[in-house]
């Protein structure tokens, strides 16, 4: 005889969340069951597209159906009954905030290199590059064609190597212009890039913050869904003191803060392999220890990713020596943003009985 939904549920019980600990129909992740023909199909309140660790749920969930003997159809749904925004922004499921406490850190290299080492695992991503003062993301993702516009006159992004790009950059005459803008006109652009972007269907959406907690990085936070932020650091001591102050920033405005990238963590001797922490060594460590935060990973200073950007992304660059690097830094932070969306449902869902699976049968 077949397995009903309800011994499936009970099988599905066994699969623990390795991140937060417990099981996926205690978190609430596990939307609906049905069995036709031999088929599972089984509704996920995911939304992390190509997170590591989600992927390995799913795996772990066709196992289950495959020792039950039923072929697994699983589909993703996760809305605003799972505590996600779907009026600001709707077609767009992560929005990811890329920060430094200052300039010369190397965030907008990060920024574009996680833009595409999601797009290269398969993710549809837009890069909004709001650093208005320093739009360096064109020289880093150069783009394939201009910006165009709709008939309703939303801005349509340009595409480089598959991430759509907007940037402060496409509105300069020249790459060496000056943008200097006043407090009422940085509101404008950012309004502009906020409203009237038309970005189709993402799944992430990186946001390249100016350096700094001002107005423009606080007016971002409060008109986009944020599903958490990343800070860029380096080990200086100068560094790691505006990165604590970017950190209570986001504490205080209820954005979680996925974890910290340390940039230019050492310096490995091309000559004799050495590893030489020039700028200090487990600088960033006492952040991670006081804000209780993740380590994301660490960068080593090279040509390739220095302070002052790249040319392309080295995330796709199979030549580059920083290449595992930065693509073990794209995983965690998929990983983190998968952790906390996961965590979003287990809070909007664990109070609603509907959503539990019964344990006994009644009377």
């Amino acid at each position: 005889m077949s397995i009903t939904e309800h011994e499936l549920k009970i099988k599905l019980e066994g699969i623990e969340d390795p991140d937060i600990g417990e099981d996926i129909i205690s978190l609430g992740l596990v939307n609906d069951v049905t069995i036709e023909d031999e088929t599972a199909r089984i509704s996920l309140a995911f939304n992390t597209p190509y997170a590591p660790s989600e992927m390995e749920l799913g795996n772990r969930i066709r196992e289950v159906c495959d020792e039950a003997g039923l072929e697994a159809d699983l589909r993703a749904h996760a809305g605003a009954e799972h505590g996600f925004d779907d009026e600001v922004l709707p077609r767009v499921r992560n929005v990811i905030a890329v920060a430094s406490g200052k300039g010369g850190v190397g965030k907008t290299t990060v920024a574009a290199n996680l833009a595409a080492g999601l797009e290269k695992r398969g993710a549809m991503v837009g890069l909004l590059d709001a650093d208005i003062h320093g739009p360096n993301i064109p020289k880093i993702l150069p783009v394939e064609s201009e910006p165009g516009v709709t008939p309703s006159e939303d801005i349509v992004p340009p595409r480089s190597d598959g991430v759509r790009v907007i940037s402060m950059g496409f509105m300069m005459e020249e790459e060496d212009d000056p943008a200097i803008l006043r407090g009422p006109m940085v509101n404008k652009f950012m309004l502009k890039f906020l409203e009237g972007v038309e970005w189709g269907r993402l799944d992430y959406l990186i946001v390249d913050l100016p350096p700094g907690t001002g107005d423009a990085t606080l007016n971002l936070l409060q008109s986009m869904p944020v599903t958490g932020s990343v800070v860029v650091t380096t080990p200086q001591e100068m560094a790691l003191e505006d990165t604590r102050k970017g950190i209570q920033m986001f504490n205080k405005h209820d954005t979680p803060v996925l974890g910290v990238v340390e940039n230019m963590s050492s310096f490995v001797c091309p000559s004799c392999g050495d590893q030489h922490g020039l700028f200090g060594t487990d600088g960033a460590e006492s952040i991670v220890d006081k804000y209780d935060v993740p380590m994301i990973g660490q960068i080593p200073i090279h040509p390739d990713f220095g302070a002052e950007g790249s040319e392309g992304a080295l995330v796709k660059d199979d030549d580059s020596p920083v290449q595992e690097a930065v693509e073990e830094v794209v995983a965690n932070i998929a990983d983190r943003i998968g952790e906390t969306n996961r965590r979003t449902v287990d809070a909007n869902t664990s109070d609603d009985p509907a959503d539990k699976l019964p344990t006994e049968l009644e009377d």
